[in-house]
């Protein structure tokens, strides 16, 4: 069928844009030899890869509903391979930094496949459906972790290249540019015209203003911060986290260690949906304070293993013990997965023809999360490697605090209705 051909394109898709996103984490050691970076300055390397991400998956989530996704993934994909090949070749630290800025958009691929597949599936198999695309895509980082460093070993002496991270820069552009037109040639935007031309109605300045004002919009992206930002910034920290905060020199051990969250995080966010779906589907209460509001419950509940879990990641880094920090770093990936999986059960569900334009919202918000809090990892006031994991849990108790105001039965039944921009006040920008 014409739908799982859909989710199967936008997972592989998305797959490989997360691991040529997070392409340069395997290789922070080498890289930083060659440039002279210090372990800032590779927090900041960190940190860059989301920095035009949340603008990025704004626009796109919206040119997805204007236009449609498979041609909108295309363009992406297509220019992410070519900057990609372009950082391979580059010898003055500045090329090479801005040509990777632009190759870490490939992040901005998320938004436009969470609407391509809300556009071929039914409501109530729209967590699930959409916790596989995003599980397994995510699951590209840990692709990048296990793979990367493994095909392009510290020896490699290849075509083209001495240099290991330049010759998987160069590959990986190369395939990106041949995904590109596979998207193009086989993706189908809508599963009919009526759909197709229904979101694109609503694709208007401001409508897209009030969607993204509603409170249901503003405490989900805050969610996406403190879940899918956590993930992206693990992502590029965790290999150099376990290298420098564990003396752990092997890249490639340094590297394993860090998929183990890339895995959870990735493979497991399905079952953050199909909870979502599950509860929805059999009015199950959880948490009798949010009766009745059975996917808000599963999300509220997941975003409290998130902080619980993040503190526990200082404990076990303090404790000096490598293994304690990959085991607990494996359950902070599983928070995230569950959390992610129910924020996403929850935007199309609530925003059936805005999907793009939410989850361009809450996906581009969401980001600024992998934006800060590698700069907080690695801030060189703090005492330890291990303590930025719980100031990062602190900063995301308001959030906690924020969702379970909105998900109070009587606000959140108005919470795609009501929010911090009145329908009036958006309806005198112009659409022209």
């Amino acid at each position: 069928m014409t739908k799982y051909r859909t989710l199967l394109l936008a997972t592989v898709g998305f797959n490989f844009s997360f691991l040529i996103w997070f392409s340069f984490a395997p290789f922070t050691g080498p890289m930083a030899e060659e440039f002279g970076l210090s372990l800032a300055e590779i927090g900041i390397l960190a940190s860059a890869a989301i920095w035009l991400a949340p603008f990025g998956r704004i626009l796109t989530g919206w040119l997805s509903d204007k236009f449609g996704a498979p041609a909108v993934f295309a363009i992406v994909l297509a220019y992410v391979g070519v900057f990609s090949i372009w950082s391979a070749f580059a010898q003055d630290y500045t090329v090479f930094f801005v040509t990777r800025l632009i190759v870490a958009t490939a992040g901005i691929t998320f938004v436009i496949g969470i609407q391509h597949v809300s556009e071929w599936f039914p409501e109530e198999q729209l967590g699930t459906a959409e916790g596989i695309y995003a599980g397994i895509g995510n699951a590209g980082a840990a692709g990048g972790a296990l793979i990367l460093p493994r095909v392009f070993g510290t020896g490699w002496n290849g075509p083209l290249f001495q240099t290991n991270w330049r010759a998987a820069f160069f590959y990986t552009g190369v395939v990106s540019i041949g995904l590109a037109v596979v998207y193009y040639v086989f993706g189908e935007a809508a599963k009919d015209e009526e759909k197709r031309q229904a979101t694109a109605d609503s694709a208007s300045l401001s409508d897209w203003i009030h969607t993204a004002t509603r409170y249901g919009t503003v405490v989900l992206a805050l969610a996406y911060v403190m879940t899918f930002g956590l993930e992206l910034s693990m992502n590029g920290w965790l290999a150099t986290y376990y290298r420098e905060g564990f003396n752990t020199q092997n890249l490639v051990l340094a590297s394993t260690f860090a998929a183990t969250f890339s895995v959870a995080a990735g493979l497991l966010r399905p079952i953050g949906g199909y909870m979502s779906d599950l509860l929805a589907r059999k009015e199950k209460d959880i948490l009798p304070v949010f009766a009745g509001r059975y996917r808000e419950q599963w999300t509220f509940v997941s975003l409290c293993f998130v902080v619980c879990m993040m503190f526990a990641m200082t404990l076990a880094g303090l404790s000096g013990v490598v293994m304690n920090a990959v085991i607990v770093g494996f359950l902070v990936g599983t928070a995230c997965a569950f959390a992610e999986g129910a924020i996403f059960a929850q935007v199309p569900a609530m925003f059936p023809n805005s999907s793009g334009a939410v989850a361009g919202v809450v996906g581009g918000i969401g980001t600024i999360g992998g934006i800060v809090y590698p700069l907080v990892y690695s801030a060189p006031f703090l005492a330890n490697l291990h303590i930025g994991y719980s100031i990062v849990a602190f900063s995301m108790i308001p959030i906690v605090l924020l969702a379970a105001w909105v998900f109070q039965p009587h606000i959140a039944a108005r919470a795609t209705d009501d929010g911090f921009v009145s329908r009036k006040s958006s309806a005198v920008v112009s659409d022209d």
